[in-house]
């Protein structure tokens, strides 16, 4: 009877190692996959950070394209004032020299 209890005891801690192995296999087998989508997750964030970091660039071109059109605007509307401004001047030299602008004869000569 004394084997069969060392028997049955035996066979119980056979059992509960063979358990205990198939356990820290299933966990491994877990923590396995884990990080195998952990690699994922962060490869896609790289992914994603490239493509931020591309769109950034992409809007800091326009940007600055956009300032330096708006400072060739301005640059050209003050030409154009400037312009304006000597056109008028000149005008009113024009009528300051003319013998018949007082008579309201500056279109027809003479």
């Amino acid at each position: 009877m004394t084997a069969v209890v060392v028997g049955l005891v035996v066979l119980a801690v056979i059992v509960i190692v063979v358990a205990v192995m198939a356990a820290r296999r299933s966990r491994e087998h877990r923590l396995d996959d884990r990080r195998v989508e952990a690699g994922e997750h962060r490869e896609l964030a790289r992914d994603r950070q490239l493509e931020a970091e591309r769109q950034q660039a992409e809007a800091d071109e326009s940007a600055a394209r956009a300032k330096r059109e708006a400072a060739i605007a301005e640059q050209q509307a003050s030409v154009a004032d400037r312009t304006r401004s000597e056109a008028a001047d000149i005008q009113q030299r024009a009528r300051e020299l003319d013998p018949d602008e007082d008579r309201g004869q500056t279109d027809s000569p003479g």
